[in-house]
């Protein structure tokens, strides 16, 4: 009797978790793990049917003494990953492709956001529909390499929610 009522309970709160609502959903944000470097909730936005291109964001955090370097990314999604900048300049938006990497500081954080730093995703292979995932994998100079899953929210979804925590 005890062991069909956990069973029953453990549907029920996975149910629960599934079809939460979407602030909820993004609250319990997956972290990822390689040393000192934590990645925490990995997402994209859901593209047009057409479209060849999209973003990813997340938040990079450095525990260690000694800070590193995020220098490469990739997606199963897209043909190839580039680690972007978006920047106001003479009031004009303009984007580039950040070569040398982005640096984190020992015993700071980075976010990768809309608006600033950012993942793209070039050559995306399908449209990104909200509720999906796909895998990545992030390059950090000294941590290597931490397998990460993005999820896929609205089109017009912003980070960080509403009661999330995020550092900058």
């Amino acid at each position: 009797m005890h062991r069909r009522f956990r069973m029953r309970f453990a549907a029920m709160a996975l149910a629960a978790v599934a079809f939460a609502a979407p602030a909820t959903r993004h609250a319990i944000a997956a972290e990822f793990k390689a040393g000192d470097i934590a990645v925490e909730a990995p997402w994209s936005r859901a593209t047009q049917g057409g479209a060849k291109v999209g973003a990813g964001y997340l938040t990079v955090k450095n525990g260690g003494a000694a800070p590193d370097r995020l220098v490469s990314a990739t997606a199963d999604i897209a043909e190839r990953a580039e680690i972007h900048e978006m920047s106001m300049t003479d009031g004009m938006m303009k984007m580039r492709q950040v070569t040398d990497g982005v640096t984190l500081p020992a015993g700071g954080s980075v976010a990768l956001a809309p608006n600033g730093y950012h993942l793209m995703f070039l050559g995306l292979k399908k449209p990104l529909k909200e509720g999906d995932t796909f895998a990545g994998t992030l390059t950090f100079e000294k941590a290597g390499t931490v397998a990460v899953t993005f999820e896929v929210r609205g089109v017009g979804a912003a980070a960080p929610d509403a009661g999330a925590e995020h550092h900058h």
